[in-house]
């Protein structure tokens, strides 16, 4: 499976991705900008009121006998926080016209579908509508201020926060709840204008495609034509460029709130100029450290420790940070502590079997699989790899990922720090 890109104009990009494997074809819409404190809370609330009706489609449920006409089509929006850049979505997935009836033309339906809801915005009075966009602020503000609901992903969004503080990662993607009220039907028009002129927009069809028939439904459509050239280099992501010095001191962080259980993230760096390659490195290491079934955190700390409910880590390439996170007895905070920094000197000291890391391998290769066996994974991969100045294809992901040798995870392991300690409590 392969991504081949098509530049439309610049910062604007068609990407078709040609597989038999699936009876549904997956239309995808990415917009990319950056985080920005002062538009955010706009920024979430946008794609859900583009989803609620064009100008084409006024109502939502105009919007639903379309795609009931288009065979139980799905759409979906929504947003991701990738590095220092907001990620807007929009998708639509149908089954191929092979398998329709009466030739349908279920694809270009999907195309030009996604398309209108993405740029010709349902606009009365020089603004969107204001019954959606009043739904849309109570919904944001719900889920705002149900944030706290689920303790894992507070505790995370927390560490992140702290850690990052003022910079674009630390920004929090549901929004603000102090900014919901200022908010009405022109600036978000206003604030949608100025995304769909500067953001960077990739266009991605996967399925079994005719791929000169989608280029040329792409490239004739009339809302694509109209958009203008834009400037993409500030949403491209450098790995090379995040250089990360040891802090003089541990940053150690309790708040307390009505739980039951405590939640414990332990946020790390990986110092020191981080190359190119090291990506694939850092990804295996935490693979043993944290990452599955047979990862030294969930078999040391929760299964033969018994100090953990759950216990796992995460790698977020773009900022080359590794984050613990695990579910504890409030009482058990200092030996889950010791246990964990146990496993990350174990870690840089090579106490790892060779088992360990073609574990790692073989878990990683399962993943690779997924992108050529799942459309959205394959999207989300090549997606990744357009905004990053780093790309691989995958099968350079593959042998990237062969070749890394027991003393590579040594040497990353000997570059991982604590940076920051967060420990969600009761109030006891």
């Amino acid at each position: 499976m392969k991504d081949k890109c098509i530049d439309i104009k610049q910062g604007i990009k068609l990407h078709l991705v040609k597989t038999d494997l699936f009876k549904t074809n997956l239309s995808v819409l990415f917009i990319t900008i950056p985080l920005d404190r002062t538009t955010i809370t706009e920024d979430v609330i946008i794609p859900e009121i583009l989803k609620s009706g064009s100008n084409t489609y006024k109502r939502q449920i105009e919007i639903s006998n379309k795609l009931d006409e288009m065979y139980g089509a799905t759409l979906e929006a929504g947003v991701d926080k990738t590095g220092k850049n907001l990620v807007i979505k929009l998708y639509i997935e149908s089954i191929d016209d092979e398998f329709l009836p009466n030739g349908e033309e279920n694809l270009k339906n999907s195309v030009d579908t996604l398309i209108d809801i993405a740029f010709n915005p349902y606009i009365t009075d020089e603004g969107f509508n204001r019954e959606y966009v009043n739904i849309e602020k109570e919904r944001r503000r719900i889920v705002i201020e149900s944030q706290k609901d689920d303790k894992d992903s507070y505790a995370y969004e927390r560490i992140i926060s702290i850690m990052y503080n003022d910079t674009e990662f630390g920004i929090n993607k549901n929004g603000y709840l102090e900014d919901i009220e200022k908010i009405n039907e022109k600036s978000l028009y206003n604030r949608y204008k100025d995304i769909i002129k500067d953001g960077k927009i990739d266009i991605f069809i996967a399925g079994n495609i005719n791929e000169e028939y989608v280029k040329n439904l792409v490239l004739n459509n009339k809302y694509i034509n109209n958009l203008n050239e834009r400037d993409i280099s500030k949403y491209l992501v450098d790995i090379e460029k995040y250089e990360k010095n040891r802090k003089e001191k541990v940053e150690n962080i309790v708040e307390k709130m009505d739980v039951t259980q405590g939640k414990l993230v332990i946020g790390l760096d990986v110092l020191e100029k981080v190359k190119s390659d090291d990506r694939f490195k850092i990804l295996i290491y935490n693979t043993i450290l944290g990452d599955g079934a047979n990862s030294k955190l969930f078999k040391n700390v929760r299964e033969k420790a018994s100090l953990a409910y759950t216990c796992k880590s995460n790698y977020v390439v773009q900022k080359s940070n590794i984050f613990i996170r695990a579910g504890i007895e409030i009482e058990n905070y200092n030996k889950a502590l010791e246990v964990i920094n146990n496993e990350l000197d174990n870690m840089r000291n090579g106490k790892f079997e060779d088992e360990d890391l073609e574990n790692a391998k073989r878990y990683i290769y399962s993943g690779i699989d997924a992108i050529k066996e799942e459309q959205n994974t394959a999207i989300i991969f090549f997606y990744g790899e357009e905004v990053s100045l780093n790309k691989v294809t995958i099968e350079e992901y593959y042998e990237k990922i062969k070749n890394i040798t027991r003393e590579d995870i040594i040497e990353i392991a000997k570059r991982v720090n604590i940076n920051t300690i967060y420990f969600l409590r009761n109030n006891n």
